[in-house]
């Protein structure tokens, strides 16, 4: 595999991993490099998925060095959904700041004296 090959898929990870967040609704507490690293994954996936259902070759596209298939990215950002919604679940506790209730300070009483 030639350096291109890995930008492209690089880039194209970090794409699909910035459309799963994206497209899904509410805020994500995942920070950049696990929206990267599941981008990376997710694409992995979706093309290997895609070459299994045997649909890697439909209406495809290239910018540059980068070429890449509609229904495929599709599947992969589908599958950055998922996965990015099962990160933000996991990292979603009391614990990493999922209490909502914000707490109040008790007032201390001066002592007159």
């Amino acid at each position: 595999m030639l350096v291109t090959g890995y930008l492209g898929a690089v880039l194209i990870g970090a794409l699909v991993g910035l459309l799963g967040r994206l497209i899904l609704p509410g805020r994500q507490r995942i920070g950049f490099f696990a929206t990267f690293v599941i981008g990376v994954g997710s694409a992995v996936l979706g093309t290997v998925v895609a070459r299994a259902l045997d649909i890697d070759d439909g209406a495809s596209v290239e910018l540059w060095v980068l070429r890449w298939d509609w229904v495929v990215l599709a599947i992969q950002v589908g599958v950055a959904i998922v996965v990015v919604a099962l990160a933000n679940m996991l990292t979603f506790t009391r614990l990493a700041g999922g209490d909502e209730s914000p707490r109040r300070r008790a007032r201390r009483s001066r002592a007159k004296g």
